[in-house]
């Protein structure tokens, strides 16, 4: 009774009286009435169902148009339609003192405009005669169960609507009369309860003899009893005086104190439904209003067992019944009145209940009526922001956390910022986090409360969670921890989530541990590995170089991760001439990096060959001590000369002379053919023999040396005759200069005389005479010839001609007719002639020589006629150098030999063209 009284009352309902609907005049809305003699009633498949003592039953629809059949002749005691199945199975009487007759009525078919009766049998157990007192059925319409006033019950198994189909049997006997029955289906498992006035039993009808149980040995009265839906887990309740009792099949369950006298009792979509007569009823009730409260008035309450509070309650003038359809509970009273009850909406419930502050409540009604997450989270802050006002900020959390996922955090966390709420806070986000929904600013907020509270052992619970359990966002974790300075936590963090960079840069950065991070860099992947040396390098190289190249060296050659097992890695190689700026002011280890790079590595980047050579040539240049010098110039000549620097040349070659490193530059003067810079850099030095070597060395490949070196000489005033000499000597023996040019190269040496070019001139003078003399003999030669050929030419156009060879001058056979004469004294076999001659008028063995010939003469015309075309342009041009610059772009004066044997076959007109060309540019140079 404690308990009942403390469970708090709420109008759910709201109450009206149901009205006729207005005809097409506007009348109507008078309240509804039921035709008088209502006996029993019940509802489903759309319409309330009544029976009255005149044996008819009536059908009410929503439209509340009522009509009615005659079932029997006398009264309706019972109904019970079917919630599944347009089925109706009825008790009445036809007769009077004749045993009651339950029939079964298909509302779908007709007969005669009635509902067709699919079946009829007396209800009596046995041959016992009795009053029936109440009646269920199966909706699998398999089983049909009559309770008796005698304490009797009767179980029809089998299809009810059909005589044939059935078994009919008295499944229960007693000496108190049956009140309640309700069958309950879970599974393939049927149970039947069956409550007397004085027990209950529970019958498993899915078994062999239907073995029974009794589960309490106290009933209740007609009409008290009921089954719950699946919410409540599908329990028969009984409702005595005192309490309300739950059962299960094999056990009782709760129990409620309801008091009062129990008339009817109903189960509907949650809610129990009690129509009591309590007699204790104040008369200035809630209920009753002003007006006193008389015996004849009843209490109908609705009660929420899940959730402990009571939906409504009212109180009505003899109720008949209370019946759901259409959604609504409809309330029957002896004046043949209907009034409906009509449950709120869910959220006007929510309402009411937030007004009076009752949220706990609130949150278990929205769950029995399955609200959504989205409303169930409204709740919540409703709740949270009512217990932050009041200062209850423990609970106010707890109610926050509850809206994670569905509230924005930042409204929570704006409420929580204060620092005596950051307990509150704390909470808040771990949840937050927890849930998987924290974003980078979450998760620094969150460590920066457990760094200002000190929290150590939640701070390390916290970052220290299984990789498969982080629900922060990692590196923005590792930078607040950086910045409280819990630098140990932020390294680990770093390492087990592989955040390289960060690791290292804490390390190197913070804790200064410089032999960790090169440690931890020598256990990265390849490309890790490479990239981080790049850019920490410096600072490494800095505090540890030794340990630095080292690990530079394998990774330039062939990296494998520290702690990999042997060939489960292929090795890969870093370019190691991208480390080199990583040596800087660190010449000793570059210097080793770079000589262990070449002697492992021949097809090292050439920048590490560039950088080698110019750190010894440095090295060199800056060395007092005599013997390490010497050993460093024969390093620096020896990588010189390895081959490597043919690609840059000029890279090295300006190395060397920065250095003043002559052997270098000497040698690669020397590759790359630069004679003359050779001798120009002996001359600089006046290395006067070097100079007279390097002329005898390369002067056959560039004569213009020896000339170059005559005149260098000449330009000296010191005693170089001997030099002179030698040079004059080499140019007369390759006659490289006029001896006029000599003369005047040699008048700017004051010291040198005329005896130096005494030997040279008369020898120039000598071969010059020797050469007149053979230019005179050859021009008495050729005018002999002449003579000769004008003799002959003479003879042949005045004298008779003899042929008297007997020999073919092609293939040198005997002759034979018919055979062809030339005048110059050849003879041919008609056919070879034929053969081998290019034209009928000229002779096959003299057309070359003769073709020479012609060709001179022609090229010397056609030259004749180029000169003075050329002469008449220079002088009548007013830019003579342009007129020079074009004749020299064709080619004019080009240096060329003439060709006077040529391929057979080749075109007359390119023959020509190219011996007038040839002789047109041939130029003769006068000794």
């Amino acid at each position: 009774m404690a308990a009942y009284l403390q469970w708090r009352r709420f109008v759910f309902f709201d109450r009206e009286t149901v009205k006729e609907p207005l005809g097409l005049d506007g009348a109507g809305g008078k309240p509804f009435a039921l035709p008088p003699g209502i006996a029993v009633c019940d509802s489903g498949r759309g319409s309330l169902v009544f029976g009255d003592m005149e044996g008819q039953i009536w059908f009410l629809p929503r439209s509340l148009q009522l009509s009615s059949f005659q079932a029997y002749k006398l009264r309706v005691t019972h109904l019970y339609q079917l919630k599944q199945h347009s089925i109706l199975v009825s008790v009445g009487e036809d007769e009077e003192g004749i045993n009651p007759l339950v029939k079964v009525w298909n509302l779908e078919k007709r007969d005669g405009g009635n509902p067709l009766c699919t079946r009829i049998f007396p209800a009596i157990p046995g041959n016992k005669p009795t009053v029936v007192s109440c009646l269920t059925v199966h909706e699998n319409l398999n089983f049909m169960a009559i309770g008796f006033a005698d304490g009797s019950v009767v179980l029809t198994k089998g299809d009810i609507t059909r005589d044939r189909h059935s078994k009919t049997q008295v499944l229960h006997e007693g000496s108190y009369p049956v009140t309640g029955l309700a069958f309950r289906q879970s599974g393939k498992t049927t149970h039947l309860f069956v409550v007397t006035t004085e027990n209950i039993q529970s019958y498993m009808l899915s078994v062999k003899d239907y073995p029974h149980l009794e589960l309490d040995t106290h009933g209740c009265g007609l009409r008290c009893s009921s089954l719950s839906d699946p919410s409540q887990d599908l329990q028969f309740i009984v409702a005595g005086n005192e309490c309300v009792y739950l059962y299960q099949p094999d056990e009782r369950g709760p129990c409620f104190a309801f008091e009062g006298q129990k008339l009817i009792v109903h189960w509907y979509r949650g809610y129990l439904i009690i129509v009591s007569r309590d007699r204790k009823t104040s008369p200035k009730s809630e209920f009753a209003g002003n007006e006193a409260q008389n015996s004849d008035k009843q209490v109908l309450n609705i009660y929420d067992l899940c959730n402990k509070f009571i939906a409504y309650s009212s109180i009505f003038d003899d109720i008949v019944d209370v019946l759901a359809e259409w959604g609504s509970l409809y309330v029957l009273t002896r004046d043949g009145k209907i009034h409906v009850l009509q449950e709120k909406d869910t959220q006007t419930k929510l309402e009411m209940l937030f007004r009076k502050n009752l949220f706990e409540m609130a949150i278990n009604l929205a769950k029995s009526h399955h609200l959504d997450s989205d409303g169930l989270s409204e709740i919540f802050r409703q709740y949270g922001d009512h217990l932050y006002n009041k200062g209850n900020h423990d609970g106010a959390i707890q109610q926050y956390i509850r809206t994670i996922g569905k509230l924005e955090p930042s409204y929570v966390i704006r409420k929580f910022l204060d620092a005596q709420r950051i307990h509150n806070l704390t909470a808040y986000l771990q949840t937050l986090h927890l849930q998987s929904l924290a974003n980078a600013d979450h998760t620094t907020l969150l460590l920066n409360c457990y760094t200002k509270l000190k929290d150590s052992s939640k701070l390390e619970e916290f970052i220290k969670t299984s990789e498969s359990e982080v629900r922060f966002d990692v590196e923005t974790a590792i930078k607040v921890l950086r910045q409280a300075g819990y630098y140990s936590h932020a390294v680990y963090l770093a390492e087990k989530h592989m955040h390289h960079e960060w690791y290292l840069k804490i390390q190197l950065e913070d804790i200064k541990n410089y032999q960790e991070a090169l440690r931890y860099i020598g256990k990265l992947p390849f490309d890790q590995a490479e990239s981080n040396m790049k850019r920490y390098g410096k600072i490494l190289m800095h505090h540890v170089p030794k340990e630095t190249t080292e690990l530079l060296k394998i990774l330039c050659t062939d990296y494998q991760p520290s702690g990999d097992s042997e060939g489960m890695l292929e090795g890969k190689k870093a370019n190691s001439e991208e480390f080199i700026p990583v040596f800087a002011n660190n010449s000793r280890e570059l210097k080793a990096f770079l000589e262990h790079m070449t002697e492992v590595q021949a097809d090292s980047p050439q920048g590490v060959y560039d950088t080698l050579l110019e750190l010894r040539l440095q090295n060199w240049a800056h060395e007092q001590d005599e013997q390490i010098k010497e050993k460093l110039h024969n390093e620096a000549l020896t990588l010189l000369k390895s081959g490597r620097f043919k690609t840059v040349f000029d890279k090295a070659l300006v190395l060397c002379q920065m250095h003043n490193f002559k052997d270098g530059v000497l040698y690669l003067y020397e590759q790359g053919k630069l004679f003359q810079q050779i001798m120009h850099y002996h001359m600089q030095n006046e290395q006067y023999k070097k100079v007279i070597e390097v002329c005898e060395l390369y002067g056959d490949q560039e004569a213009c040396l020896w000339e170059q070196a005559l005149g260098y000489f000449a330009r000296k005033e010191e005693d170089c005759k001997e030099f002179i000499a030698a040079v004059l000597k080499h140019i007369e023996n390759k006659n490289l200069m006029p001896p006029l040019l000599v003369v005047q190269t040699l008048a700017h040496n004051s010291t040198a005389t005329l005896s130096v070019i005494k030997d040279y001139l008369v020898n120039k003078l000598q071969k010059q005479s020797r050469q007149i003399e053979q230019d005179e003999q050859r021009i008495q030669k050729y005018r002999e010839e002449t003579t000769r050929i004008r003799k002959e030419i003479e003879e042949l156009k005045a004298s008779p001609k003899i042929f008297q060879k007997t020999k073919c001058s092609i293939c040198t056979s005997a002759l034979e007719l018919p055979s062809v004469h030339f005048l110059c004294g050849h003879s041919f076999h008609q056919h070879c002639f034929e053969s081998y001659s290019e034209s009928d008028s000229e002779c096959p063995t003299c057309m070359p020589e003769n073709r020479k010939v012609m060709d001179m003469i022609r090229a010397q015309e056609q030259k004749r006629d180029l000169h003075d075309q050329f002469q008449h342009q220079l002088k009548c041009s007013n830019d003579g150098f342009s007129v020079v610059a074009d004749y020299f772009g064709r080619g004019v004066f080009n240096k060329l030999t003439l060709i006077t044997d040529l391929p057979v076959g080749k075109a007359a007109a390119t023959i020509e063209a190219g011996l007038q060309r040839e002789l047109l540019t041939h130029t003769k140079r006068s000794t």
